[in-house]
């Protein structure tokens, strides 16, 4: 058994949940240690449930609660070499290296981390899979590359960024910097660009799509599941939203 959740996507925190039948982890901490129990609550467990936390990068948004977490829990954390960098991580005594070019093993989870182009200092997102059902993970990127759509084919489900309309960035809030920032080659993935993922990727056996991280400033739910639904020719209601509040309940593939 294959599955994952989450407890909230979005630039006010991040994590998810991935889970088999002897394993737990969880992907990314960017809220406080009461919120993370909270919200692991709804599912009815706490984060001595989990095995280990994973990391893509140092952004607050989904690191601002690890160390803590990590601490309070005795949790091992897996990081990159880069993103090792920040000091909040480097301190921990159950710190983990993680080879972005090389896959791991955790009991019977497999973990395949690759490398995204974003503007941190080694940044990479994750395919899990159980040996039957390969799940993939593409937030925090700003370009698409031959290798993430490599990593990205024949995944049976796909938690995919829809972080920005294109015309509501270029009218929204933001100011000019931080518009080229999130637009740039190491922003976020736009609609326009969750799209070219699918366009280009084996989408052969994916059952499942979920938008992440959607901007609550510059995106509209119903344009980023509009795009992305008319990309698989599928129905508007099979593709599901991570909620930056309550993320979604578990899927199994």
């Amino acid at each position: 058994m294959l599955r994952f959740a989450s407890l909230g996507s979005g630039s006010r925190g991040n994590a998810t949940l991935i889970e088999t039948d002897d394993t737990r982890v969880l992907v990314d901490c960017g809220f406080s240690v009461k919120e993370v129990e909270l919200r692991m609550q709804r599912f009815g467990l706490t984060p001595s449930d989990l095995d280990a936390i994973l990391v893509t990068h140092e952004h607050g948004d989904h690191i601002r609660g690890v160390g803590a977490l990590a601490r309070k829990y005795q949790l091992p954390v897996w990081a990159s070499s880069g993103t090792l960098q920040f000091d909040g991580l480097a301190v921990l005594p159950k710190c983990k290296t993680l080879n972005v070019h090389e896959p791991k093993l955790l009991q019977d989870l497999s973990i395949v981390p690759f490398p995204v182009p974003h503007d941190a200092k080694e940044p990479c997102q994750f395919i899990f899979s159980d040996g039957k059902s390969k799940v993939g993970l593409l937030t925090d990127t700003g370009s698409i590359t031959r290798h993430i759509i490599e990593q990205l084919d024949g995944c049976n489900a796909l938690m995919l960024e829809c972080n920005h309309d294109v015309e509501m960035l270029a009218d929204g809030p933001y100011p000019p910097a931080l518009k080229r920032r999130v637009g740039g080659d190491f922003g976020h993935l736009s609609n326009h660009q969750a799209v070219d993922v699918l366009d280009k990727m084996d989408t052969c056996s994916l059952k499942r799509v979920v938008a992440m991280h959607i901007s609550e400033k510059n995106n509209d739910p119903a344009l980023a599941i509009t795009a992305v639904s008319e990309a698989l020719d599928c129905d508007y209601d099979d593709i599901l939203v991570a909620e930056q509040d309550t993320g979604f309940d578990w899927i199994t593939v």
